[in-house]
């Protein structure tokens, strides 16, 4: 009997798991990407970031400056399968000042996996990216790295992700041990204990001893009778007065399932890799113009939440990540394009693996492909079949550091406006404009320092063009909700400057909140906000 399109797009999504992980820099985030694919089999051997003597060239770090620092910085896509499911990672940029480039990754994320230090439990970057997690109601898997470092109790880390993010937490794995006395982990769920060998620089699936609780060899295996008696103590009060495990919660991300292990040695990863494909939500429906549409939903559509020129430096790539949401993507199928209404044809379609890329006959919701990006696509383009549709804007956030961006060689002038136009494209950074015709110079807008930093360093290695920066006294930026007419009703403003952003709409920069507040008094008529949608 012939399969019909919802059953196989049924199909498809249940095996399908979607997510991004989230931490502040320096917990862990790259080594934990590298051993999920090491167990998904997508690569062989792992490679630390830091890996002492001749650094091996982590997989999905790919830029040259993210090489140089050690540092995440863009994000990618990683796509590997394990247990026959499609898993899809999306890897977001590990420094804040990129944070950017990680709220738009998690517009096309079903799930976040937030990774904490053991030592440092949350840091500020991490609370950060949770209200964002939180906003978008994500089911947050927690995994608690570095836990063969010396660092915190485990009961201690669960109380403070209770206290401080307001999460009822589910230990599904227990640790024995912190530091140099971590053995391994207790499976509170099959009620086994996890004993784990260790492995050099982890660059390969760590050995385990599975036993059961009341197995003989259990006190020889741990080899320390106080610290079995310790985990064991501490695995009845979590009975006792800890949250009944909820998948409900989980899914409406009230309750965090929490796993315990070191990414660096693979210890405890296959055992909340497993957990998660069970756990996680696979592709969710979507809030569009035609309401929320179900995965299921026959005709093909999906948003554009990321661009990247030059992934592949050779060729003079560029290339737009587009999020599946509903139907099935054929190669070769021609989608109308929301914005301008105009037929693309979408001919060399990709899977992804950070620089790595193949070509694709097929994906299904859930999947992110790549697509090469003549000038056709922008951050937030809705492509779809069918009844026309667009899916809620990503947001853009206010940036808090400016600058001119000055070419000094006017010879270069080509390709500085190249370089400009498509780092602009990809949302590398915010890009504006003086309102003043005779200021040709783009003015870039930045979360943090670091941005500036890498589009001088892209500007020179991909388009041959020094630049210079000329910092501008502002550090806030407000969008003018009414557009350029409401602003004309205003008049002139002071201690304010006036610049358009790259789809032309009115941006007042201010020196500092106050001066926000002072124009609010003035024209309480003006709506400002600290959020665009692209």
């Amino acid at each position: 009997m012939a399969v019909t399109i919802e059953q196989e797009l049924l199909k498809a999504v249940s095996k399908r798991r979607n997510f991004a992980i989230i931490s502040h820099p320096d917990a862990g985030k790259t080594t934990l990407t590298e051993k999920l694919l090491l167990y998904g089999g997508a690569i062989h051997e792992a490679g630390a970031v830091k890996a002492r003597g001749e650094q091996r060239r982590v997989t999905s770090d790919w830029m040259e400056l993210e090489k140089q620092r050690g540092i995440s910085i863009t994000s990618t896509v990683l796509q590997f399968t394990y247990n026959n499911y499609h898993l899809n990672l999306l890897d977001t940029p590990g420094h804040q000042d990129f944070s950017e480039d990680t709220y738009r990754t998690l517009a096309a994320a079903d799930n976040a996996v937030m990774l904490i230090d053991a030592a440092k439990g949350l840091e500020p970057q991490t609370r950060k990216l949770f209200e964002v997690c939180k906003l978008r109601s994500l089911p947050i898997f927690t995994f608690v790295n570095k836990m063969d470092r010396p660092g915190r109790e485990a009961l201690e880390l669960l109380d403070e992700i209770e206290k401080e993010l307001g999460l009822k937490t589910y230990p599904v794995n227990y640790p024995i041990g912190n530091g140099d006395y971590f053995k391994g982990v207790f499976d509170r769920r099959l009620k086994k204990y996890h004993l784990f060998e260790r492995v050099a620089h982890g660059s390969r699936e760590a050995p385990e001893v599975i036993l059961s609780p009341d197995d003989p060899n259990l006190e020889k295996y741990i080899g320390d009778n106080d610290l079995l008696a310790q985990t064991q103590e501490e695995l009845e009060i979590l009975d006792e007065i800890g949250a009944e495990f909820n998948l409900e919660e989980i899914h409406a991300g009230k309750m965090t399932p929490v796993f315990f292990g070191s990414a660096m040695t693979n210890f405890g990863v296959r055992l909340f890799l497993e957990s998660f494909l069970e756990y996680a939500l696979q592709p969710t429906p979507r809030n569009s113009s035609l309401g929320q549409l179900e995965p299921t939903h026959p005709d093909f559509s999906g948003f554009v939440f990321k661009l990247q020129a030059n992934m592949d430096p050779k060729h003079r790539d560029r290339v737009a990540f587009v999020r599946v949401c509903t139907g099935k993507f054929e190669k070769d199928m021609t989608v109308n394009h929301a914005r301008s209404g105009k037929s693309v044809r979408l001919s060399h379609p990709q899977k992804l693996f950070a620089q790595g890329r193949e070509s694709i006959e097929e994906a299904y919701p859930g999947d992110v492909i790549g697509l090469n990006n003549p000038g056709v696509f922008a951050i937030g383009d809705t492509i779809y079949l069918g009844q026309k549709l667009e899916y809620d804007g990503i947001p853009s956030f206010s940036p808090e550091l400016f600058c001119y961006l000055k070419n000094p060689n006017p010879s270069k002038f080509k390709q500085f406006q190249k370089g400009i136009t498509q780092l602009q494209e990809e949302g590398a950074i915010q890009i504006m404009y003086s309102v003043d015709d005779f200021v040709r110079e783009p003015i870039l807008a930045a979360v943090g320092q670091l941005q500036f930093e890498v589009v001088q360093f892209r500007m020179l290695s991909e388009y041959n063009v020094e630049t210079n920066l000329e910092p501008l006294p502002f550090s806030v930026a407000r969008w003018v909700v009414d557009g350029w007419e409401a602003l004309d009703k205003v008049g002139r403003i002071f201690n304010t400057m006036t610049v358009k952003d790259g789809r032309d709409r009115p941006v007042l920069l201010f020196r500092n909140e106050w001066n926000v507040g002072q124009l609010q008094a003035d024209h309480p008529d003006l709506k400002l906000s600290s959020i665009a949608l692209l």
